[in-house]
């Protein structure tokens, strides 16, 4: 991964996220970084992963609609009913777009934060677990699902997981 100026790609993410938007990226990057930390990889990647995973989020459903269509990126028809979920593809495609951000691992853990997929990678799991679990969720069980983290990426997707499905 190029250096990357983490400070100044902070400041870019803060100007386009309402601050309570801005303040849950923060803090899926810090636990993001912790957890990469903690299972011996990398920090850097993690925390930049964690600071762009909702940057398409604050755009209108039907703005999100208009970037996939005009970039031809493939919208399901799921997606189509919840465009919420097109923050992911959306965001994806902005890493590179707006923030010069080519790193294939990066760009899956964005693109998959939210869904996951079959055969996850570390950093994927990564994000996913340190959205699940940052420090501004609130849900029944965060507690533990927070220890399990600790303990297993791998249990603590499959626990997400079932929450996504049952949504």
């Amino acid at each position: 991964m190029r250096d990357i100026d983490i400070y100044k790609l902070q400041a870019k993410i803060k100007k386009v996220l309402e601050p309570k938007r801005f303040e849950h990226t923060l803090g899926v990057a810090y636990t993001a970084a912790n957890l990469a930390f903690a299972y011996e990889g990398d920090e850097k990647k993690a925390f930049v992963a964690g600071l762009l995973h909702d940057c398409a989020k604050c755009l209108s459903h039907q703005k999100r609609l208009a970037v996939c269509k005009k970039n031809l990126i493939e919208i399901t028809k799921t997606e189509e009913d919840n465009p919420v979920l097109l923050h992911a593809k959306v965001g994806a495609f902005y890493a590179g777009k707006k923030y010069d951000i080519y790193d294939e691992d990066i760009i899956n853990a964005i693109l998959y934060h939210t869904t996951g997929r079959p055969d996850m990678g570390f950093l994927e799991k990564i994000i996913y677990v340190a959205d699940l679990t940052s420090d501004d969720r609130d849900y029944p069980d965060v507690k533990e699902v927070r220890a399990m983290a600790e303990e297993s990426l791998d249990k603590t997707c499959l626990r997400g997981l079932s929450f996504t499905i049952e949504d």
